[in-house]
């Protein structure tokens, strides 16, 4: 639930996000974190929704992470996500015990692809991806394989990094069975609607 102290929290990490990031140099230290309209959607999202297992590629210090569990811990949902960088699994580690959601997070520090090709086939209702798009492509059939039927999943960045999802998102709309559309919300956000 989006209580008062919660969205005080997300506010407080959204301006740290970007003040950070505009002066971090280094890609991997930034936080790069999603626009607060963005996890606004996602909360609704999940809410309405109500999947019961989440999986989020790109934790960072978990600010979408702390959207999509505060939603999940209503109905009893879980989230797993995962970041490569063990600092950024500790900051988010933090955040969601200072919200009191780590119960409804399963954080995991380790490369995507790798995991992705691991997990049971249709286990997760809907899957965020907001990390290294130059994977995509290649992650593709373990996404749409960990997807479940019926479920959805949400790309970031997708009007602000255009050029750098062009070919993933080709890859999609060629594969049958999914059903896409882009939302002009935050940095733009792909929905893929495994049919």
């Amino acid at each position: 639930m989006l209580t008062p102290a919660l969205l005080l929290q997300l506010d407080r990490l959204s301006s740290h996000g970007q003040k950070h990031d505009a002066v971090t140099l280094t890609r991997a230290d930034k936080l790069l974190n999603i626009t607060p309209d963005t996890g606004l959607m996602l909360y609704q999202w999940v809410r309405f929704g109500q999947p019961a297992h989440i999986v989020e590629i790109g934790t960072s210090n978990g600010y979408s992470t702390l959207w999509l569990a505060a939603a999940a811990q209503c109905y009893g949902g879980h989230v797993t996500s995962l970041d490569n960088l063990p600092a950024k699994t500790t900051s988010a580690q933090h955040n969601l015990s200072e919200a009191g959601l780590q119960d409804s997070v399963t954080l995991v520090t380790a490369d995507a692809s790798a995991w992705l090709r691991q997990q049971e086939a249709a286990s997760a209702q809907l899957v965020f991806l907001d990390a290294d798009r130059s994977r995509y492509v290649g992650d593709w059939p373990a996404l749409a394989d960990l997807l479940a039927p019926g479920g959805l999943m949400v790309v970031d960045n997708a009007v602000s990094h255009a050029s750098e999802c062009a070919d993933f998102f080709a890859r999609v709309r060629a594969t049958p069975g999914f059903v896409c559309e882009l939302l002009p919300i935050g940095n733009g956000e792909f929905i893929i609607l495994k049919d």
